[in-house]
């Protein structure tokens, strides 16, 4: 079932609660520029295992309002924490996928991890998200053609190959997003960084990284897993940014025998 969740006055982020019955529950927090949507072939598979599967929309982004500011890694965090409170989860997992899992991060340093039992990091922008020169390109076309800067992220997205028509649903679903929120993320992943929460995390964390990722290189994931005291690296060989889709049969086993 899908609702919306305050945050704040004003704003309301979309989720989606599938299987809310489940024993085991886990909250899972996308990337950008997309929606909850992008675990799609995961909330097919894991509620009928089990699982409470929860997938939220940032704010700005997917069927959350969309506020003109807010776009900061503790205001982000600070809205996971109003799902959290509201939903009265404990005892769960928590996957953030690319900036998502930067939002993870600087959750679990903010809020000493509350409720969280296992971390999953999926191809995180970690410590760092876009280089000063990717960030301004993606900025410009944020702000001037914002249907071919989501073009250009889809076609670095995989390595393995997507059909059309997969790859026009992943393209509409950036384009959910306002400009404003895409292009305000833009510049969180180029001026703030989650360096100095990594040795905060003592939850058990696994870091699942497509050694071919062309937006995040996998020499970061390497990084993290190193600052992370609690963690495994398992590298996703036949991915580049989006092992929940590329090896999803994997990543899907990888969740049920971690949590």
């Amino acid at each position: 079932m899908g609702y919306f969740v305050n945050v704040e006055p004003g704003v309301n982020l979309y989720v989606e609660d599938i299987n809310p019955t489940g024993s085991k529950t886990i909250l899972f927090v996308h990337g950008w520029p997309l929606s909850h949507k992008q675990f799609e072939y995961q909330f097919d598979v894991l509620p009928h295992m089990g699982y409470r599967c929860i997938g939220l929309d940032w704010r700005g982004f997917g069927q959350s309002d969309k506020p003109i500011d807010g776009y900061t890694y503790d205001r982000l965090a600070d809205d996971i924490l109003a799902i959290v409170d509201a939903l009265q989860l404990d005892d769960f997992a928590l996957v953030g996928h690319s900036t998502g899992g930067a939002i993870a991060i600087r959750y679990m340093s903010r809020y000493n991890g509350k409720g969280v039992t296992h971390l999953v990091l999926v191809d995180s922008a970690a410590p760092t998200g876009f280089t000063k020169d990717t960030a301004d390109h993606f900025l410009h076309l944020a702000l001037n053609d914002r249907p071919k800067m989501m073009r250009e992220v889809t076609d670095s997205f995989f390595f393995q190959y997507a059909t059309e028509e997969f790859c026009d649903w992943f393209f509409h679903m950036g384009l959910q997003a306002a400009g404003w929120s895409t292009a305000a993320v833009i510049e969180l992943l180029r001026d703030e960084n989650v360096q100095q929460d990594l040795r905060q995390i003592v939850t058990p964390t696994i870091i699942v990284h497509g050694i071919h990722d062309r937006v995040i290189p996998f020499s970061q994931a390497e990084e993290i897993h190193q600052q992370i005291s609690n963690s495994q690296l398992l590298p996703f060989y036949y991915s580049g940014h989006g092992p929940f889709w590329e090896e999803r049969e994997r990543f899907n086993s990888l969740l049920m025998d971690f949590i």
